[in-house]
């Protein structure tokens, strides 16, 4: 059998098997990532600013269409009002609470629009409650650039079991800030402002993105690829057994043993 096997006419087929194995496994590995990626968000088209009332209103909650999006502002801050967002990274997306305890804050203050509406805007990022910078507070009428962020639950993040001091929040609810800010109509969501305000850090923040469509067309071609691999394997078996049959046969038979 060993002899049959390792056999010219066999040691090809051998090769052209392995090879095309390894060819139909890339090729439904590459149409499976394929697949995989089409279902990751993507970026999506990232339009010019906008008046950041025209997107976040009083009220209602904000459209996934708005999140991200370039907007501006204008009014004055109301320093009496700020807030820190405690337990946060320099990223938007970063978790909060506890998994960021003591990693620095959001410097969370309303802007109050032409209309007399708040709408909250996180100016930057600081590591210590007490930096110059969170009371450097801009004064009269500026013009705030940044993106757009939906409201975040307050159930979000893990809170300190011991509470916050006064002043502090950790997360930016629009609930919540209705209650802090009493008798103010609040605008839904905040504006992380590009660039920060003063010598505060940048708020890492991504522009809008979409949710992809998985293209299941490319995990059926996968899977197809893979069949053939698995036909290929099975052909290459049949051919081998007939071939180790036939020499068995020719073996036993002196006929054929002459014959060769």
């Amino acid at each position: 059998m060993l002899r049959t096997l390792l056999s010219p006419r066999l040691l090809g087929l051998h090769l052209l098997t392995i090879g095309v194995l390894v060819a139909f496994i890339l090729l439904g590995r590459w149409q499976l990532g394929v697949f995989q990626d089409s279902g990751k968000p993507h970026a999506a088209t990232d339009p010019g600013p906008v008046a950041v009332g025209t997107l976040a209103q009083v009220g209602p909650q904000m459209s996934g269409e708005a999140v991200g999006r370039k907007v501006t502002a204008e009014g004055v801050y109301e320093a009496g009002r700020q807030l820190l967002v405690a337990d946060r990274q320099a990223d938007v997306d970063a978790p909060g609470g506890n998994v960021s305890r003591d990693r620095g804050y959001w410097v969370l203050t309303p802007l109050r629009l032409d209309d007399g509406t708040l709408m909250p805007v996180v100016r930057g990022w600081t590591a210590k409650a007490d930096d110059p910078a969170v009371s450097a507070v801009p004064q009269g009428k500026v013009t705030v650039a940044g993106r757009l962020r939906p409201q975040q639950g307050t159930d979000s993040v893990q809170r300190r079991a011991e509470g916050l001091p006064a002043g502090q929040v950790q997360t930016v609810s629009t609930g919540e800030l209705v209650n802090l800010w009493s008798g103010q109509q609040v605008r839904t969501g905040f504006v992380v402002a590009q660039p920060p305000s003063g010598s505060l850090a940048q708020v890492k923040v991504e522009p809008p993105v979409v949710g992809g469509t998985l293209t299941w067309r490319n995990l059926a071609y996968a899977a197809n690829w893979w069949i053939f691999a698995g036909f290929a394997v099975f052909m290459w078996f049949h051919f081998v057994r007939d071939a180790v049959r036939t020499d068995r046969d020719r073996a036993k038979s002196p006929e054929m043993a002459l014959e060769g």
